[in-house]
């Protein structure tokens, strides 16, 4: 099998899905996993497939010709995707303003992590007035990261910013 993983993004309209989900099935591929979204307007998503090996040329050709949409196709080796020791969820909430994705993902940086998912929004803050915003991160962590450290740094990180930052395990996944 050969996996690859595609980001699409393109004018929002009804469908989109639903075609790339056809090209797949017509190539004899396997829908493994995706996140997709609409933003501003946008439609923006990830999808990772399984092809039966010979395909990748003919699909890639397939799904880079659909209308309207800039498809990326990546060829990715899943069998050197290596499951982490364990994951944590890390919540930010506080009052919206310029730089809070740098600063909260420089401290994952510093600790050399990765994120693996990220989702952030801002609203309107009916009651205090201004915008708050907030943040969903999950990072895997390998065996060996210095998790009181980690810590530390991220309550430094919420008391200097002045939000509210949740550590959350996420438990072993093996």
């Amino acid at each position: 099998m050969t996996t690859l993983v595609l980001t699409v993004i393109g004018d929002d309209r009804s469908g989109i899905v639903n075609t790339l989900a056809e090209v797949v099935a017509s190539h004899d591929g396997n829908w493994e996993r995706s996140s997709m979204s609409e933003l501003a307007g946008a439609f923006a998503g990830i999808v990772v497939v399984t092809l039966p090996e010979g395909r990748a040329a003919d699909f890639t050709a397939a799904v880079q010709a659909l209308p309207d949409l800039t498809i990326v196709v990546h060829d990715v080796d899943a069998a050197e995707a290596e499951e982490p020791d364990s994951r944590i969820t890390v919540e930010l909430l506080g009052n919206d303003r310029p730089g809070l994705v740098r600063e909260l993902t420089g401290v994952f940086a510093e600790h050399g992590l990765s994120i693996e998912e990220i989702e952030t929004g801002s609203y309107e803050a009916p009651m205090a007035g201004g915008r708050l915003f907030e943040a969903l991160l999950v990072v895997p962590v390998p065996r060996g990261t210095d998790a009181d450290a980690l810590r530390a740094d991220l309550e430094k990180l919420a008391m200097e910013l002045m939000v509210d930052i949740t550590v959350g395990d996420l438990g072993d996944e093996n």
